[in-house]
C-alpha cells in the first residue's frame, strides 16, 4: 500500500500518437478508453500496485503489462468526477479483474489546501469498464452509530447500563443499540489513504483519516454493493479492546482539534489478510479483528422475547505504543502489508503454508519516546518484532513474488523518505539505495533528496515510485531504468502545450531550495557543454561535457554561491551549433 503526500510542481505529458498492443489480456480490442503514453503522466509517482506481471501506478492512473515497453492511461470520466475534476489517485488495490482506485484532491478553496475525498473508481472486468462510488462520508443526521448491544442515554449512569446477550428492548424498556457519533459530512481531511478489496467477501475497506475506517458491504443476495460505506467502530483511545456483547457509552468521533481524544478513529491504513483478519492502522496503533471476532447478535421485538433479525459486529483488539517491547515503537500506523510465504495450495498454518507475516510502518504520533520504525508480526498479532528502527519515515512495502529471478523469498523492500531499503534475510539486516542513475542515459537520475514513496514487484522487475519519476530494475536494484514525464522537444504533432522547440528547461520558474535542480532538455545527441549567464550576460557557470539530451543545473555559480532570484540564460553548445533559452530562478 502506498500513500499520497504533498504536491510538487509537475510536468504533464501529451500522449504519443500510436497505441500499440499493450500485452496479452490488455490489448486494444479489449480495453476501452485507454490512451498510450510513454510513462508516468506526472513525475510524482506515489502509488504502485502489482498483480502478476502488470503494474498499476498513480497519480494519474496508468499501467503496463510488458515491463514498461508500453504504457496505457485510463482516460475515463469516473477518474475525474464532477465533484473534483482535479482528482488524482490516492490508493489502488487490484485482485484479479477487480480494480479499486481511491480518489482525492487538494482543495483550492481553502488556504491550507487540505487533502480531500473525491470518491472511488472501480472496475470488475480488468479495466474494460469503470463505475463510480461516492466518497465515504456521513449525512448530517448520522449522529448515532449502531455497535452491538450498546445504547446511549445522556443521563444514564454506568450502573444503569446492563450487559445483555442479544439486542432488543426488554421488559418494556427501549434500547436504541447506538453510540453517539460525530457525522463527517465534508470531504476535507478524508481522502482515501488506503483501500483493500476482500476477494472472499467482496467487501471494500477504506482508511480515510477523519472519516476513519469504513466498509462498503457486498450484498450477495442482491448482487450489488450497499449504497454507502459504513463506519467501523474501533476502540476509543481509553480502551485496548471492544466487544459488541458489552455495553459502552463513548462518543464516536475523530480527534477534535487540540483535544487528545479520538486518535484511534483517525484511519490511515487497512488490510484484510489471507485468514480474513482485518487490520486497521490509526494514529493510536493497530487494531485487529479476526474471523472469530465477528459475533452474531439477535435482535428482538419490542416484547424482548421474539427474535426478529440478526446483527453481526466485530470485536477489536488494539495494540499501540506503551514503552514496552510488547507494544509498537510508534503509534501512527502508516502502512500495513502482508508478505506471501509458503504454498497457497495448502491450508494456512500448515508447515507447507505458514501464516503470512504482516509488516507495518509506524511513525511517531505524539509521544517523544515514540520512534519511526518497521514492525512485523508473524503470529497474527500476538507478538510484534521491531525490524528497523532509526528515524526513517517509511511509506510502503513489497516482497519477492513467486517465480521472480531477481530476488529471494526472504527479500523485503521498504520505501521511505531516505531511499529504498532492502533486506535479503527477512528483516534481520538492511541496506539502503539512495542513488538511482539511469543505466542507459547518462545524466538522467532521480533527485537525491526525492522521497521514495512506493515500491512494488512484478514477476520480472522491481518498481520504485519517487517524487522525481518511476524506476524499474530487473536485477534487484543493481541498475535502474528511469521513466519520467518527458515532454518531447520535437513532437510529431506540435500543440500549444507541447510546441516544437529544440530546447527547454523545467521546472521553470526554478526554486533551488524546493526543486534542487533545473533540468535543461535539448534536441541534440552529440556531446555538449552548457553555459549559464545572468541578465547582464555575465558568465555564471559552465557545465562542460554535458550528457546528450539532458543536463541539470543546481542554481550555484562557479564559486559555489547560490545565485540570486532573477532571469538567467542558458546556452547549449554542440559542435558549431548552439541552442539558447532562459530560466527564472525564484525562491
Amino acid at each position: 500500500m502506498s500513500r499520497r503526500f504533498p504536491l510538487f510542481l509537475v510536468l504533464l505529458l501529451v500522449a504519443p500518437a500510436a497505441f500499440a498492443q499493450v500485452a496479452d489480456g490488455y490489448d486494444a480490442e479489449r480495453v476501452r478508453d485507454l490512451v498510450a503514453v510513454s510513462g508516468p503522466l506526472r513525475n510524482i509517482v506515489d502509488n504502485l500496485h502489482a498483480e502478476g506481471d502488470t503494474l498499476w501506478a498513480g497519480q494519474q492512473l496508468i499501467f503496463t503489462a510488458d515491463g514498461g515497453q508500453t504504457w496505457a492511461f485510463v482516460d475515463d470520466d469516473v477518474l475525474t468526477p464532477a465533484i473534483a475534476p482535479t482528482a488524482i489517485v490516492f490508493s489502488i488495490d487490484v485482485e484479479d479483474d477487480i480494480i479499486w482506485v481511491g480518489l482525492g484532491f487538494s482543495d483550492p478553496a481553502i488556504a491550507s489546501r487540505p487533502q480531500s475525498a473525491a470518491g472511488f473508481a472501480y472496475s470488475e472486468d480488468g479495466g474494460q469498464s469503470w463505475r463510480y462510488q461516492f466518497p465515504q462520508l456521513d449525512a448530517p443526521e448520522d449522529t448515532l452509530q449502531v455497535y452491538g448491544c450498546n445504547y446511549f442515554a445522556p443521563d444514564a449512569e454506568p450502573e444503569d447500563i446492563v450487559p445483555i446477550l442479544g439486542c432488543g428492548p426488554t421488559g418494556g424498556e427501549t434500547l436504541s443499540f447506538q453510540l453517539p457519533a460525530l457525522p463527517v459530512i465534508v470531504p476535507q481531511q478524508s481522502p482515501p489513504f488506503d483501500i483493500d478489496f476482500d476477494p472472499i467477501t467482496r467487501d471494500v475497506w477504506v482508511a480515510g483519516w477523519a472519516s476513519g475506517i469504513r466498509r462498503l458491504e457486498w450484498l450477495e443476495d442482491e448482487d450489488r454493493y450497499a449504497r454507502d460505506f459504513q463506519r467501523v467502530v474501533l476502540p476509543p483511545d481509553t480502551l485496548d479492546a471492544i466487544d459488541p456483547t458489552l455495553p459502552y457509552n463513548f462518543l464516536y468521533a475523530p480527534e477534535i482539534q487540540d483535544a487528545e481524544e479520538g486518535n484511534n478513529f483517525l484511519g490511515f491504513s487497512v488490510l484484510v489478510d489471507e485468514t480474513g483478519t482485518v487490520w486497521a492502522g490509526t494514529v493510536a496503533g493497530v487494531n485487529r479483528s479476526r474471523p472469530e471476532d465477528v459475533i452474531e447478535l439477535v435482535v428482538f421485538d419490542r416484547t424482548g422475547t421474539v427474535p426478529t433479525d440478526t446483527l453481526e459486529e466485530r470485536a477489536w483488539q488494539r495494540t499501540g505504543f506503551d514503552g514496552t517491547s510488547a507494544g509498537l515503537p510508534g503509534n501512527w500506523v502508516i502502512s500495513i502489508e502482508e508478505q506471501p510465504v509458503g504454498d497457497e495450495n495448502f491450508a494456512v498454518g500448515t508447515p507447507e503454508n505458514p501464516r503470512n507475516p504482516v509488516w507495518m510502518a509506524v511513525w511517531r504520533a505524539r509521544e517523544q519516546q515514540e520512534q519511526f520504525a518497521l514492525v512485523v508480526t508473524r503470529d497474527g498479532g500476538e507478538t510484534f518484532e521491531p525490524a528497523l528502527v532509526g528515524g526513517n519515515r517509511f511509506y510502503d512495502f513489497a516482497f519477492c513474488p513467486d517465480g521472480a529471478g531477481f530476488c529471494s523469498p526472504s527479500t523485503v523492500y521498504a520505501a521511505g523518505a531516505d531511499g529504498l531499503f532492502v533486506s535479503e534475510d527477512d528483516g534481520d539486516t538492511w541496506r539502503s539505495i539512495r542513488d538511482f542513475p539511469d543505466r542507459d542515459r547518462r545524466g538522467r537520475f532521480v533527485r537525491r533528496d526525492a522521497n521514495v514513496f512506493a515500491v512494488a514487484t512484478t514477476t520480472s522487475a522491481l518498481w520504485v515510485g519517487t517524487g522525481d519519476g518511476l524506476l524499474k530494475s530487473d536485477d534487484g536494484g543493481a541498475t535502474w531504468t528511469l521513466f519520467r514525464a518527458d515532454v518531447p522537444t520535437n513532437p510529431e504533432t506540435p500543440s500549444d502545450r507541447v510546441p516544437d522547440v529544440e530546447a527547454y528547461a523545467y521546472p521553470n520558474p526554478f526554486s533551488p531550495n524546493a526543486d534542487r535542480y533545473v533540468r535543461i532538455r535539448y534536441d541534440r545527441t552529440d556531446p555538449a557543454s552548457i553555459r549559464i549567464f545572468d541578465f547582464g550576460m555575465n558568465l555564471v557557470r559552465t557545465i562542460p561535457d554535458a550528457a546528450p539530451v539532458e543536463q541539470v543545473w543546481d542554481g550555484y555559480d562557479e564559486d559555489g554561491n547560490r545565485v540570486a532570484n532573477g532571469v538567467y540564460f542558458y546556452e547549449v553548445a554542440t559542435g558549431g551549433d548552439s541552442l539558447t533559452g532562459k530560466i527564472l530562478v525564484l525562491e
